[in-house]
């Protein structure tokens, strides 16, 4: 059975009873402030880290050059500029590893800028990241440039964040939410030259003004987190449908998925991308050394094959599978508890999940990075209800902890 514990009687029992007891106090007093300063910290933590110590990621080579193609139209002097702006950079290890893996992909890409010109179209679809390395290289070194917008990603994610968490009272669940990125690698996308953050932070924008009806806001930031990563066609797609089908107003997310899904086709015109299966088979089955005109026949075989291969390195290598069931066992069990979401939120929070598990099926691909921007939304959609959760708790534990709750004494 369960019963009230007696009172500690060893004057050091007494000591760590009653320090915990103020500790419990004092955070429950002033758990808004710890949180938001916590979560602060290491927002700040996190940025500092992005700019200190960024990775030297291979992906730099190409965002570089697409960034500065105006001004180099001859691949050979874009492909020097690329690598030697990078060379520049960063430090002479981290070179070698970017460029010489032993006569492998990066070894081959060094060498033949005809090739590394061919890959350009996957990169250059990123259009609005290109945009701003292009003009930021005005003002400090293009390899600092991205570092700026990494940092300013960091900031704008966990302004937002913080923003929301206020705006639903929940700032005492900051350190949890920080906890949540941390398992969401949060730290390695903000180190990476990509524009995965970027995306994420504007994206996380979007969604929140979604959810405060600020519908002009809301298309605009949606836009421009598909503007930075295309591939976010898909939970628009999905998300719009859902608003259609549940007949909930929602302009501004509807007005973002238009001008996204035109944008979509004349970027994709635009940027020469190679298309889904070039692509796919590129990132999933096989690096193919030039794609221009790479069109390999549609093999069902060779999908299903890269399906099952980045299911088992999803599972296995990275967190987005786990963090995502976590999200969905919370919904579930506060749902369960009778502490619901709202219609609107219940809609956003189903088109995160299908958004995730869709964009999968499409490109299979088992980096937690590409999912990272549905990541965070669906904990922060359930701050409310785990506040009223704890509201009503708090309420009942001081009734139920004077109490003995009857067993089996046998």
């Amino acid at each position: 059975m369960l019963t009230r514990p007696s009172a500690p009687t060893h004057p050091l029992d007494r000591l760590t009873y009653a320090g915990l007891a103020w500790g419990e106090g004092a955070y429950a007093k002033w758990a808004a402030s710890i949180g938001a300063i916590a979560f602060s910290l290491y927002i700040l933590l996190t940025a500092a880290t992005a700019w200190f110590m960024p990775d030297a990621n291979w992906d730099m080579l190409p965002y570089l050059a697409i960034a500065e193609e105006g001004a180099y139209p001859d691949p050979q002097a874009l492909h020097d500029y690329a690598y030697s702006t990078v060379k520049a950079g960063v430090s002479a290890g981290d070179y070698k590893i970017l460029t010489d893996d032993g006569g492998g992909f990066r070894s081959h890409m060094t060498e033949n800028a005809a090739d590394f010109h061919s890959l350009l179209g996957m990169y250059r679809i990123k259009f609005l990241y290109a945009e701003i390395l292009s003009s930021l290289s005005h003002v400090v070194s293009p390899v600092e440039a991205m570092r700026l917008v990494q940092v300013f990603s960091v900031l704008l994610f966990g302004a937002i964040t913080l923003a929301w968490l206020r705006a639903e009272g929940a700032l005492a669940l900051a350190p949890f939410v920080g906890a949540i990125l941390i398992m969401a690698d949060f730290g390695d996308a903000a180190r990476a030259s990509t524009p995965d953050l970027l995306c994420s932070a504007l994206f996380l924008g979007g969604v929140f003004a979604y959810v405060r009806k600020r519908e002009a806001a809301t298309a605009v930031l949606l836009f421009l987190a598909f503007m930075a990563r295309p591939d976010n066609i898909v939970f628009l797609a999905i998300f719009a449908v859902l608003l259609v089908a549940f007949r909930e107003k929602a302009w501004g997310a509807l007005a973002g998925f238009a001008a996204s899904f035109v944008a979509y086709f004349a970027i994709s015109h635009w940027a020469q991308h190679p298309g889904w299966w070039p692509h796919l088979w590129f990132s999933s089955i096989e690096q193919h050394y030039n794609m221009d005109g790479f069109e390999p026949p549609f093999s069902i075989a060779a999908y299903l094959k890269a399906l099952a291969a980045s299911v088992v390195r999803a599972v296995t290598l990275n967190n987005w599978v786990g963090v995502s069931v976590l999200a969905l066992a919370g919904w579930y069990g506060l749902d369960r508890a009778g502490f619901r979401l709202d219609r609107r939120a219940g809609i956003l929070l189903a088109a995160l999940v299908l958004g995730v598990l869709a964009k999968f099926t499409i490109f299979p691909i088992h980096d937690t990075r590409i999912y990272f921007p549905n990541l965070l939304p669906p904990f922060l959609l359930l701050a409310a209800p785990l506040m009223a959760l704890w509201a009503a708790a708090s309420q009942g534990g001081r009734r139920a902890a004077l109490q003995v709750i009857p067993g089996d004494k046998s």
